[in-house]
């Protein structure tokens, strides 16, 4: 038979089963041949805490979502076109995010009795009519996937998982998908055990082949590259916790300087420390350490011995790591601290997204100890984030937060690799032998003698001669570094590390306002690819609407007052309770409008319209 091609501006498509039923993986390999197709992309992973939540619960159900497209796109989308159901947990689960209209490729083998009794279906919904409002295709993976694979030698239960690369090469048919990448990731993945690489490949190229001669699929789909949306060079699909990595590696290189870091492992911050173990070649040094105090003090140790000291954790490693912090500040030592934020209070949501450090970050020690807090907006901005936390800290001898998401974390986008010429230069100046003289005119050298520009104070490798000095976290007298208990003293220093964290130079905010708007919506963080997308809507349905986004949050830029007293209503939605607009409301007395949501999952640029239109319009 013919089958008819339509052309699709885009698409946004999830894959849904069981957390052992591969869906990150296969979210992961089709991601990867749409990169390399040249679509722009926009993703979202979603999966319980437990490594095997129980069988065909709602509560075990990993997705993947993906939002490819053939023109700039900001988010992974609101609602999926096209959802895969491995079984009936998937389908109860996510069926309500499909719209009326949208195509169900289900796993006709899963609907059991006993399966869709776990999840609350009386009755089986591909039998019922609930489904009328979809176009529904019924497919037996398991029972193709076991025909695919009859003659090797797997036992069943191999066999079985085999399923979702059958679903992989149904859904690459589909949308014209290039094969080549996921084939040969599939033979490196599984390179120790060939007979399940070849298992893998078999079923793959029978989804595709299914998908070619099955009469059940009368249409595929092709979605352009994306041209005229990114500047010229190289472009690779990337992540948020891996261009972080990268980043840190690159700061490293431009600072000329080795990198540590010195972790615990912890959702969602892992990766970072499994990437950059991978680097010893770039001078990385990685430590895992028994608990987030250890990780923090090796990683301060690593600062005062002359390194470029990282540490990475989540929202309760924030919490353990804040004792350490303040000696940081207090000893002002150059420390990047990476908070890749998390559901909480406590454990919370290990594997879903929030905002809700920023105060934690702002004011989470003891006494008056002043950090800088910095916060990439996208996956692949996470990279440039790593490069201005560490250029912060070096220049001004400082700790830094740098505040990502879940979202953004695991999450992955388009990005362009920069040229070496294009990276800032990072290198620092270590302390002189001696930069005091006293009046009998002997050479010593002084500690807390500061750089009049910066404030920052020198940085003295230990072990060089003529550079011994005194450290801890008792109190230093202003220039020599000796302890001091005298309150003139304290006063003085207490402000004068204040100012030096508010005289960090950051850009001016940047404000997005082509019509003169009397509402600006104002963002930090992950909040931005649903903020712009909004923005879009609200736009094109002729509403006049300003954005401005932050990417430092301490100091907040130096024009920001006087952007938000140029507008008559300010709204801020975050992804907690409305601690930037705490901040704002604080510092600027601005009124502004908070609009919040805390519900573990990133907002829906549909959702944000309808609130920033309720804004525009309120009295």
């Amino acid at each position: 038979m013919t089958k008819q091609t339509d052309q699709l501006g885009r698409v946004i498509i999830r894959f849904s089963g069981d957390s052992g039923d591969g869906m990150q993986l296969t979210g992961d390999l089709f991601t990867s041949q749409t990169a390399s197709f040249g679509n722009d992309l926009a993703t979202l992973p979603n999966f319980p805490a437990e490594i095997r939540a129980p069988a065909g619960t709602l509560p075990g159900v990993s997705s993947f979502q993906l939002h490819f497209a053939d023109h700039d796109i900001l988010t992974p989308g609101d609602a999926p076109n096209v959802l895969v159901a491995m079984n009936p947990a998937a389908l109860r689960a996510n069926l309500g995010d499909v719209p009326r209209g949208g195509e169900l490729i289900v796993n006709t083998d899963e609907f059991t009795k006993r399966a869709m009794q776990k999840v609350g279906y009386e009755t089986s919904p591909l039998e019922d009519g609930s489904l009328d409002g979809y176009h529904v295709h019924p497919v037996p993976l398991n029972t193709l996937t076991v025909e695919a694979l009859k003659d090797f030698e797997l036992a069943r239960k191999d066999t079985d998982r085999c399923k979702n690369m059958f679903a992989l090469g149904l859904l690459s048919w589909m949308y014209h998908r290039p094969t080549e990448g996921t084939e040969k990731i599939l033979r490196a993945k599984f390179a120790k055990k060939p007979d399940i690489a070849a298992a893998n490949l078999a079923a793959f190229r029978a989804g595709w082949n299914f998908g070619e001669t099955t009469e059940d699929f009368a249409v595929s789909y092709e979605v352009a590259p994306a041209t005229g949306t990114f500047p010229p060079g190289t472009y690779r699909n990337i992540s948020g916790n891996l261009a972080l990595a990268y980043g840190l590696i690159a700061a490293g290189r431009q600072a000329d300087l080795p990198l540590f870091l010195g972790s615990y492992p912890i959702t969602p911050a892992s990766d970072i420390l499994h990437e950059l173990s991978r680097h010893k070649n770039f001078g990385v040094r990685t430590f895992q350490a028994e608990d987030e105090i250890a990780a923090v003090g090796a990683a301060l140790g690593a600062a005062f011995g002359g390194s470029l000291a990282v540490t990475t954790t989540s929202g309760p490693g924030v919490t353990l790591k804040a004792e350490t912090v303040g000696l940081a500040v207090s000893l002002e030592l150059p420390l990047v601290v990476i908070d890749i934020q998390r559901g909480g209070p406590s454990t919370g949501l290990p594997t879903k997204t929030e905002q809700a450090d920023l105060l934690q970050a702002m004011y989470g020690r003891n006494g008056e100890a002043p950090v800088p807090v910095v916060a990439p907006r996208t996956s692949a901005d996470c990279f440039d984030a790593a490069l201005d936390a560490a250029r912060i800290a070096l220049t001004y001898r400082t700790p830094v937060f740098l505040l990502s998401d879940g979202y953004l974390a695991n999450g992955s986008e388009p990005w362009r690799i920069p040229q070496p010429h294009e990276l800032p230069d990072l290198r620092v100046q270590f302390a002189q032998r001696t930069n005091h003289t006293l009046a009998d005119g002997t050479e010593v050298f002084w500690p807390y003698k500061r750089d009049p520009q910066t404030l920052a104070r020198p940085w003295a490798v230990p072990g060089t001669p003529g550079l011994e000095h005194r450290i801890g976290g008792i109190e230093k007298q202003d220039g020599s570094g000796n302890i001091s208990y005298d309150p003139a003293n304290h006063d003085f220093m207490v402000r004068t590390r204040q100012a030096k964290i508010d005289g960090i130079a950051v850009p001016d905010v940047p404000v997005d306002d082509p019509d003169g708007a009397r509402t600006l919506v104002l963002g930090w963080g992950s909040t931005y690819g649903p903020i712009t997308a909004a923005v879009r809507r609200l736009r094109a349905a002729g509403e006049s609407i300003a954005q401005a986004h932050l990417r430092h949050l301490n100091p907040f830029p130096r024009n920001l007052g006087d952007v938000l007293r140029s507008y008559g209503r300010v709204v801020i939605p975050e992804m907690n309770l409305g601690q930037l607009a705490t901040l704002v409301r604080a510092k600027y007395l601005v009124d502004a409008v908070s609009h919040t949501q805390i519900n573990g999952m990133p907002f829906k640029a549909e959702q944000l319209a309808q609130a920033l239109t309720e804004a525009l319009h309120a009295h």
